[in-house]
């Protein structure tokens, strides 16, 4: 006959171990919390099996757990043995349903807040579903090995190298997580040191400068633009006069201005180098702040659903418009420092600072910890000066096309 009751089991507080049948144990703790033990005994050496805590798991559903588990006992089956084998192969079954596109996706969500630019999380997504999806995105993540990533890598190591490389570490980002998640086990098959290394040729390193507008066009592009209505004309004209990257103009926010002081101060989060610059606005750079005023209570260039700011995109397309397309916008950065290099005698450090750029010499740039600010405030009005007489210049709008 029993010896628990259920008006006891609901009640009893005392703490201790309450026995029942067929060895059934309600055991209560210091904390009144109480959960049901089977104890049984194989090979000689007593088990205590967890069976739940109640009141989830009531008195009548402890008992018919215990008979499960007694039948198991009288068949040699050890109901720990059989619990861990369980365990296991929801684990496994589990592992086989998440899929690499899954565990990609997850990964972009948790880093997308700490990557310094925002538009990164959206290359990650792109680059993913144009090379690496149609191959592995639906896979699930325990059954990849090196010959499937080698299948997304191989076509395209040599036609598109740097996109090939970055892919290649996305891939191994994205299945190391998935490792510290416990859903794969082994060695990553997207590592580059002693193992791809040794299966993919290396790379030539070519790099192919930006194509740049020359100095002497410049002019006359910046009075064509200032013919354009629109938020991305804007913004090309203050990309060309602060010749700052186009993500720093893009997602320039007004609580970075200080229009007093004349100065733009970007902070290290949304800086290429992780480090805050401050970026000294000319004459002509205010004016293209003064025609944004009140558009957006938070960005300088809002998109057009004013929703959040400019998309990547709008300064080329602009420069579409203007027949200016065989140049890009980071372009203009090489056309500044080309001026400035031949066109000015500001010292090399002037220069490479208006540009963000870090000293090579770690030993200068361990002791010239300024940012030469009001040198930059000179060349940036040269700058500008330069630009405004150069629209005086006529070119004929198929110059800038050639």
């Amino acid at each position: 006959m029993s010896k628990l009751t259920q008006s006891f089991v609901r009640t009893v507080e005392k703490p201790g171990s309450y026995h029942d049948e067929r060895g059934l144990i309600l055991r209560v703790n210091a904390k009144g919390t109480k959960s049901w033990i089977l104890r049984y005994q194989l090979d000689k050496r007593r088990r205590d099996l967890g069976l739940g805590a109640f009141p989830a798991v009531s008195l009548k559903a402890a008992r018919l757990a215990v008979d499960s588990y007694r039948l198991d006992l009288s068949q040699g089956i050890d109901p720990l043995t059989k619990r861990a084998t369980l365990k296991s192969q929801q684990v496994i079954k589990s592992q086989a349903a998440v899929t690499f596109r899954t565990e990609a996706e997850r990964y972009i969500s948790t880093h997308r807040q700490s990557w310094k630019n925002a538009r990164h999380a959206q290359q990650w997504s792109h680059s993913l579903r144009d090379h690496v999806y149609p191959m592995l995105g639906e896979m699930p993540l325990v059954r990849i090995e090196t010959e499937h990533v080698l299948d997304v890598l191989v076509p395209i190591w040599n036609s598109i190298p740097e996109t090939a490389f970055r892919l290649r570490n996305r891939i191994e980002l994205v299945l190391d997580a998935a490792k510290a998640r416990k859903l794969r086990d082994g060695e990553n098959p997207a590592r580059w040191r002693g193992h791809l290394d040794k299966l993919l040729p290396r790379q030539k390193q070519v790099k192919v400068p930006f194509a740049a507008m020359p100095a002497e066009q410049l002019g006359l592009f910046v009075r064509q633009l200032d013919s354009l209505e629109g938020n991305a004309a804007r913004a090309c004209e203050l990309l060309i006069y602060t010749a700052c990257r186009s993500a720093e103009v893009c997602d320039a926010r007004w609580s970075e201005f200080d229009l007093a002081a004349q100065l733009w101060t970007i902070g290290t989060a949304r800086m290429k180098a992780g480090k805050t610059h401050r970026v000294p606005l000319s004459a002509s750079a205010l004016q293209v702040l003064e025609q944004q005023r009140g558009k957006h209570p938070l960005f300088v260039f809002p998109n057009a659903r004013r929703s959040g700011s400019l998309p990547g995109n709008a300064i080329r397309r602009v420069m579409g418009t203007l027949k200016a397309g065989g140049y890009v916008p980071h372009g203009f950065r090489s056309t500044f420092r080309t001026w400035a290099a031949e066109c000015t005698d500001f010292p090399r450090e002037v220069c490479e600072m208006a540009l963000a750029h870090t000293l090579d010499d770690k030993v200068e740039a361990a002791y010239n910890r300024g940012d030469l600010l009001d040198k930059r405030r000179q060349l940036m009005a040269d700058w500008a000066a330069f630009i405004a007489q150069g629209a005086t210049v006529e070119l004929s709008p198929q110059a800038l096309a050639d």
